[in-house]
């Protein structure tokens, strides 16, 4: 194992737990939060569709965790998830699954689908079960910029994780 490339164990495909899995982590997770809120709070409104407001939603979710709505907090669990807890998602969970059971799936591809399984999560797990919104908030306008955003943060995660590997 080098500490200059992410290396995978050649048994489970997992990635090595290094430094350098950490910081691929974080700068993947960071990029793809950069990218997400980027189209979801300019550009998608630029071009006349929804503005995404996942901050109020983590506030929500702090709410019903923690008893009160905190805006700190929701900031904090809206880049917890993107920076840290999502990539962690791509790298340990989704890849190494999807490359077991559809090795033929590109990255491309298995990552279109991280960002659709994303999408379900924050808006029919977090959305609907915890915060009490409509699944996928009664699919508005709204639900398909989350669904665009999601996958463009999913490519991001997959296509950093690809460069520094």
């Amino acid at each position: 194992m080098s500490t200059t490339t992410l290396t995978h164990n050649h048994a489970d495909g997992f990635p090595a737990l290094s430094l350098q899995t950490l910081a691929t982590i974080i700068v993947a997770g960071s990029i793809a939060t950069i990218a997400f809120d980027l189209f979801g709070q300019a550009i998608s409104p630029m071009l006349g569709f929804a503005s995404l407001a996942p901050v109020p939603l983590a506030t929500r979710t702090w709410e019903v965790v923690f008893g009160n709505a905190y805006g700190p907090g929701g900031h904090l669990l809206h880049y917890i998830a993107g920076v840290v807890a999502y990539p962690i998602g791509w790298m340990f969970i989704w890849r190494p699954v999807m490359e077991r059971i559809a090795p033929q799936l590109n990255w491309f591809l298995s990552a279109t689908f991280y960002g659709v399984a994303l999408w379900v999560f924050a808006l029919y797990v977090m959305a609907h079960l915890v915060a009490g919104n409509p699944p996928f908030l009664g699919f508005i306008q709204l639900t398909w910029v989350a669904l665009v955003g999601h996958i463009l943060y999913a490519w991001v995660v997959a296509l950093v994780e690809r460069q520094r590997s």
